[in-house]
């Protein structure tokens, strides 16, 4: 018998992870040999050696490492290390941060670009209507261009300077996918929704590859905080103008500076069509070739986006929205891929052996994604189980489905990739989604139990999962447990500023152990380091890799409203640490 390298013991092991989740945490020892696990009992004394390092659990839980389904690392290392509104909740405080960092930032003559002010993380529920303007931002910063987005990233702030550095005013037209807030003679108020942003990013300083190799530093070192040792990059390639950052994680891999698990998610160009699927197979071979088809970065899945928000009347719904927006020039919203398009993209990507990640935030864009993959099911015949296993095709978000189309998922192989820290009722819902919706699509939202539970839920689960999580970090934490949280109670912490006691659609709650099997085998399924992969990740079982993440409890011993105190105190990847708590590091 081997001695292990690593060797954890007094705490407890969620063994059933991946096979539904309903297995409570058992006290149980786990010995790491060469980065993988190798075995996992009561008592493994005899694993024990002069070179073991031995944690002790001290009575928390030992876990799969999360793995991040939707986010954006680079984007929220960016805003980390640029003006970050992220620590504030409302406009005055907002200001506040702006102006601090404007004092400390000030612009150089040696710096080009230095004079702009650039960053994000402010919420439209701080803001009448969600629309901050331009007038408030001058009254700190009337001298220097400013842009900042909000959480979400489906629109931004901006300040006369900027505005005026654009060419930005009343003459300038709404673009197709997008919309300019204006005042009632036409002229802009410095909110920008959706597309209208880059008529203003386009002006400022470009970020530069030591910037975002920077950002993504922070971004893994923050992300490995809280657990999370993988993740799926929900947008790389050319965003908007944004470089591609696939060459920022290959230097870092190459470095040996990337220890995270990434699956890079290529930028669909909605303004091009299926021609492009060449390219990114192009793109994902290349980089393959030069790392290794089985690297800690790929490139094998392709993100649509299909729609936009709620909150700005960008995403797509099968009935008009209420009030203004439904008055509007687009009634239902925008389909940014949508219809035979999006059909034609689904059924050539997945051709190709690309994997879809498809966002989509209204119940039309939800519906138009999954006949797309009925499409593809048919076109390139993957009807057999074996052949639907190997495509990890999935939606992202899903805050409207209809209810006729919640048991799709199951019956094509499509994966839910859930938001879950979103299904609460807070001051965005309340102000912003439930007026322009109304009652009874409000009673539609994230429906990830009805997901999860429509049909035959035993002989789904053992390989094919059906629910995957992620954050979309930047727009909120990357903290997987205040995901949970949520997710098992549908609303926020009694402790948080926002909550709200009214639980939103309680009937929806998923169980701790579905929640946790989501955030961990499911979003390792996605990115290919599932069951039946040559790397597995995502569970603790005997051959899987190690990555792994503790906890300061058992999160399944105290009450449920408990959940969003859990705390990481400890990180692993392949069996390597690269977080303690208490750790200048």
């Amino acid at each position: 018998m081997p001695h292990a390298d690593l060797l954890f013991l007094g705490g407890v092991v969620p063994r059933g992870a991946g096979r539904g989740g309903s297995a409570r945490p058992e006290p149980l020892q786990v010995a790491v040999v060469d980065g993988r696990i190798a075995a996992i009992d009561a008592d493994l004394s005899a694993w024990r050696g002069p070179g073991t390092e031995v944690v002790d659990l001290a009575g928390g839980m030992l876990h799969a490492g999360f793995v991040d389904a939707h986010i954006h690392p680079i984007q929220g290392g960016l805003e980390r290390l640029g003006c970050d509104l992220t620590s504030a909740s409302t406009a005055a405080e907002y200001l506040e941060v702006v102006a601090r960092h404007a004092r400390e930032h000030p612009a150089r003559s040696d710096v080009s670009g230095s004079e702009w002010i650039t960053g994000g993380g402010w919420s439209m529920s701080s803001f009448p209507g969600g629309t901050p303007t331009a007038e408030a931002l001058d009254a700190v910063v009337p001298d220097r261009p400013v842009l900042l987005f909000n959480r979400d990233h489906h629109g931004a702030w901006a300040n006369t300077a900027a505005l005026r550095v654009a060419g930005v005013d009343a003459s300038t037209p709404d673009p197709p996918d997008g919309r300019i807030e204006r005042d009632a003679d036409g002229r802009p108020t410095g909110t920008l929704h959706e597309g209208a942003t880059r008529l203003v990013s386009a002006f400022a300083p470009p970020t530069t590859a030591e910037d975002e190799h920077a950002a993504l530093l922070e971004a893994q070192r923050y992300l490995h905080s809280v657990g999370v040792t993988g993740w799926q990059d929900a947008i790389v390639g050319s965003y908007f103008g944004a470089s591609d950052t696939a060459l920022v994680y290959a230097a870092a891999l190459e470095s040996g500076e990337l220890t995270a698990d990434v699956v890079g998610a290529m930028w669909w160009d909605r303004d091009r069509g299926i021609e492009q699927v060449r390219e990114l197979v192009a793109r994902r071979d290349a980089l393959a070739a030069r790392l290794g088809p089985a690297a800690r970065f790929r490139l094998t899945a392709v993100k649509i986006m299909a729609d936009g928000v709620i909150e700005n009347g960008t995403a797509s719904l099968l009935e008009p929205y209420l009030g203004p927006f439904g008055e509007g020039e687009n009634p239902r919203g925008l389909a940014f891929v949508g219809g035979q398009a999006l059909t034609d993209a689904i059924v050539a990507l997945d051709a190709a052996g690309l994997f879809v990640h498809v966002h989509t935030i209204g119940d039309r864009a939800v519906r138009e994604a999954l006949d797309g993959f009925a499409a593809a099911r048919a076109a390139n015949g993957w009807a057999d189980r074996e052949a639907t296993d190997a495509r990890r095709h999935h939606l992202a978000h899903l805050q409207f489905v209809h209810p006729d189309d919640a048991a799709r998922f199951a019956e094509l192989g499509v994966t839910a990739n859930a938001q879950a820290v979103w299904a609460c009722h807070e001051p965005q819902m309340r102000e912003l989604t439930l007026p322009v919706v109304g009652a009874e699509r409000g009673a539609q939202q994230y429906p990830f139990a009805s997901i999860l539970h429509a049909g035959g839920v035993t002989e789904r689960r053992d390989a094919r999962p059906v629910l995957c999580a992620g954050s979309d970090w930047p727009v909120s934490t990357p903290d997987p447990w205040q995901a949970i949280h949520v997710a098992v109670n549908r609303r926020l912490p009694v402790d948080d500023p926002e909550f709200d006691p009214e639980p939103l659609l309680p009937h929806e709650v998923l169980t701790l152990a579905e929640a946790l099997d989501a955030y961990t085998a499911g979003s390792s399924w996605i990115n290919g380091r599932g069951r039946g992969d040559a790397e597995v990740t995502g569970v603790i079982e005997v051959g899987a890799v190690a990555d792994l993440a503790a906890t300061d409890r058992d999160p399944f011993a105290g009450p449920v409203e408990g959940i969003h105190e859990t705390r990481c105190v400890g990180t692993w990847v392949a069996g390597r640490r690269v977080y303690e708590r208490g750790s200048a590091s």
